[in-house]
């Protein structure tokens, strides 16, 4: 199999004639079209060169491109071609002629990107509502019957959402605490201000960290579990046969999860709070030798009741909606891993926003309130 290479020859007239010869494709292993083009740019520029493909054994596009791009997409009577080589180039100026790249975007392309974010909203908007209307109707149907509850589920889920996640909130939050109690202890002492650190820790992490914590933490943990498990079973069917079998779906997957983890919210709330403040009165001990008992006697004198009363409604609002959103997107994920992933990482995302503007929310709505 011979590579490709080229002749120069001269006509009677004295004008250049360049003779193609061998295998103008990728079988020839040696072939170089880089260098190829390279050798050849002299004549390409030469508009009176003559070009005899007739010695060319083989043609592909590979090799077609490289003298389709040196004669500018032209083949004029200079250029001699056997009628497969003829084929070939045709090909190449279909496919150059065909969807051509716009040079400038789309000025419409902005309105058409928003317009297709508020229709992927609207279509999460429709199913939340739904979701929430199903519900609504399965909470009705328990009232009437009692012995429907599932109570196996909504133990299960206590366990797996709440005590599971004692040890990880407990660290967290004394971390927090300590390193909160930390910094603002270095700037109260220069001021001979240091009691007021039981105020400030009292304060933010009753009424603000301890939910914020607890629901940053059930969103990513218990949250994205509960979508992948939702994702599973609708990539096995599993959901598609409890439909089959004539069992609820949302009574028997939906419900559960959103009561169990809406109950136990409110007492993880208390234990990272709780956490958080013996990390506090340890870094204020060490740091402005408060003692623990001084520490939480004052405490409830600095920190109104009803700021606890606020801080367990934010945990129950909290573990409703991080719930909601894991299920809602659970049930959303189409039966591929791809849609899994993805619809874990929104589920994370979206409930942990959601959260910081429903705090943001009853901040303004409550500011009035024990301050």
């Amino acid at each position: 199999m011979a590579a490709a290479s080229f002749q120069i020859d001269q006509d009677d007239q004295g004008r250049r004639q360049v003779r193609l010869l061998g295998q103008w494709s990728l079988r020839a292993l040696e072939n170089d079209f880089a260098e190829l083009k390279e050798s050849l740019k002299p004549f390409f520029s030469d508009p009176f060169t003559q070009w005899d493909l007739q010695g060319v054994e083989q043609l592909d596009t590979a090799g077609a491109a490289v003298l389709w791009t040196g004669w500018n997409g032209k083949i004029d009577t200079h250029i001699l071609l056997k009628p497969e080589h003829a084929a070939t180039f045709e090909m190449l100026g279909k496919l150059a002629t065909t969807n051509p790249v716009k040079d400038s975007e789309d000025w419409l392309s902005p309105l058409v990107s928003w317009g297709n974010l508020v229709l992927v909203f609207i279509d999460h908007l429709c199913d939340f509502t739904r979701l929430i209307g199903l519900l609504l109707m399965e909470i009705v149907h328990l009232l009437r019957h009692p012995r429907d509850f599932p109570w196996r589920e909504f133990s299960a889920n206590i366990y797996k959402s709440g005590v599971t996640a004692l040890p990880v909130t407990a660290l967290l939050g004394f971390m927090v605490g300590v390193a909160m109690s930390y910094l603002m202890a270095m700037q109260l002492h220069s001021f001979g201000a240091d009691i007021f650190i039981v105020n400030i820790l009292g304060l933010s992490i009753i009424r603000e960290l301890g939910p914020m914590l607890m629901a940053t933490l059930i969103a990513g943990r218990s949250g994205s579990a509960m979508t992948a498990q939702i994702g599973v079973m609708r990539v096995t069917e599993e959901i598609d046969a409890l439909t089959t079998m004539g069992i609820s779906r949302i009574l028997r997957i939906i419900l559960p999860k959103v009561l169990a983890l809406t109950f136990v919210a409110p007492f993880l709330v208390l234990w990272t709070s709780g956490w958080a403040l013996a990390g506090g009165a340890l870094s204020a001990y060490l740091q402005l030798d408060i003692n623990f008992r001084f520490f939480f006697d004052y405490l409830p004198s600095v920190v109104q009741p009803v700021n606890l009363t606020l801080s367990l409604t934010k945990g129950l609002l909290f573990g409703f909606v991080v719930t909601l959103m894991a299920c809602h997107f659970g049930l959303r994920i189409k039966p591929n891993t791809e849609s899994l992933s993805r619809s874990t990482t929104s589920s994370v995302v979206t409930a942990v926003t959601s959260v910081i503007l429903l705090d943001a929310l009853f901040a303004i709505l409550t500011r009035e309130i024990g301050v």
